[in-house]
């Protein structure tokens, strides 16, 4: 089962849906899309955000 994480489901106003067939490659996928698109360094992301990022991520 594909897994989605939403941006908006984050509390973010964007609309990107990010799809991956695991966590492992949803989270790389959302880290590289929270650099580009909303210039959130990857290493200044907090444990706290990280598992928010976790806990948001649904089964499609």
């Amino acid at each position: 089962m594909a897994k989605i994480l939403r941006c908006s489901d984050l509390g973010m106003n964007c609309p990107k849906e990010i799809r991956a067939a695991t966590e492992e490659e949803l989270l790389k996928l959302a880290a590289e899309h929270a650099e580009k698109d909303h210039g959130i360094p990857v290493a200044s992301i907090p444990p706290e955000i990280q598992a928010m990022v976790k806990a948001a991520i649904r089964e499609e």
